[in-house]
């Protein structure tokens, strides 16, 4: 980290306001890309693949497209999973109904079905925010689900209410369905969070980002210096909505394979991808990313921590994974609102001027 000290000044400002303006970090982000897409695809295999690699992808797409809404735009919403049963349902009829079509394809309208959907539900932030908000966006999740379970169209009058995943291919490669090789579905997850994330990060620092933010600090100054909150707060619900679609098309397709709505796009899916954004850190693409491994590693570690070393039971385990995420929040909330991405940068400027004090 010392490189920082050594004067790299920039003499314009579309230098200095690259993405990345520090070479070094250009280059730290080319190793982390070309280790996930040159190396783990080598070595991965199903365990790691199903325990920690393919929900980390996906939790990490869902988060950055809660943490625009919340974290940059200040709408409160707790429809994620309904959300993301949107996307998975219209993957599913898209896959079905047009089998031919690539998987890409699928992904990315199902992705723009939930964006619409999020528009509709995202219409009362226009009148109300805050808690009303909240209990807005909780209506829509529950009306969702409620909507997937009692509509048999949408699970093609399936007798056990299911949706089933058909095996698809991408290039010849199967993608989908129980005889997708772990690499595959790790690669196919990944172009997503990739290009998502880069979308997610051109927004937020350019003028779109701006709007959202100056409605989240202060939406009646806003207004009055000419900020559109109609556009914005409608733009945030889409671009978030669209994310969780994808996320939730992946989920079903891709991770699970098999989808009953109630039990994995319950209320609990919201306030899951919900507290990866609060410890992640609200209003940070990184956030997203830190709060999605952390979550996802948390009931791994605990698993071996308290089952193979401490012997403990299996379902004690299961609720003290509760009980740690419970108290992480509280303390987040209390000691560090900004979450892993802010101790992550409070890291890196002790990195910079170590040894010294100051």
């Amino acid at each position: 980290m010392f490189y920082r000290e050594a004067g790299d000044f920039k003499t314009s400002y579309v230098a200095d306001s690259q993405t990345f303006p520090i070479k070094f970090d250009r280059y730290r982000y080319y190793v982390v890309l070309a280790v996930a897409f040159g190396i783990i695809p080598f070595i991965i295999n199903d365990y790691w693949a199903n325990a920690l690699l393919l929900p980390f992808l996906i939790y990490a797409i869902a988060a950055i497209g809660l943490n625009i809404l919340v974290g940059y735009c200040g709408q409160v919403s707790l429809g994620t999973g309904g959300f993301m049963a949107v996307g998975a349902y219209a993957c599913y009829k898209l896959m079905t109904a047009f089998p031919d079509v690539s998987m890409f394809i699928h992904v990315i309208l199902a992705g723009g079905i939930t964006a619409i959907v999020g528009v509709l539900f995202g219409l009362p932030s226009l009148r109300i925010k805050g808690f009303y908000l909240a209990v807005a966006t909780l209506a829509a999740q529950f009306f969702l689900v409620w909507l997937f379970n009692r509509v048999p169209w949408f699970y093609n009058y399936s007798a056990s209410g299911q949706i089933n995943a058909p095996e698809r291919d991408v290039f010849g490669i199967i993608i989908t369905g129980p005889n997708a090789p772990a690499w595959a579905t790790y690669l196919f997850c990944l172009i997503f969070l990739t290009v998502c994330a880069i979308i997610a990060r051109n927004l937020t620092r350019g003028t779109t980002g701006r709007t959202w933010m100056a409605i989240r600090d202060m939406d009646i100054a806003a207004e009055i210096i000419g900020v559109n909150p109609l556009k914005a707060k409608l733009t945030a619900f889409a671009v978030s909505s669209f994310f969780v679609g994808v996320a939730g098309a992946l989920f079903f397709a891709v991770y699970l394979g098999a989808v009953e709505v109630g039990e994995v796009f319950g209320i609990q899916k919201s306030f899951l991808v919900l507290f990866m954004v609060i410890i992640g850190g609200l209003g940070s693409i990184f956030g997203s990313f830190a709060g999605a491994a952390f979550l996802v590693l948390l009931p791994v570690v605990l698993k071996v921590v308290g089952v193979d070393v401490l012997g403990w039971p299996t379902d004690i385990v299961a609720h003290l994974q509760l009980v740690v995420v419970g108290a992480l929040i509280i303390m987040f909330l209390i000691l560090e609102p900004h979450g892993l991405a802010q101790l992550w940068r409070v890291a890196k400027e002790k990195l910079r001027l170590w040894p010294f004090p100051h």
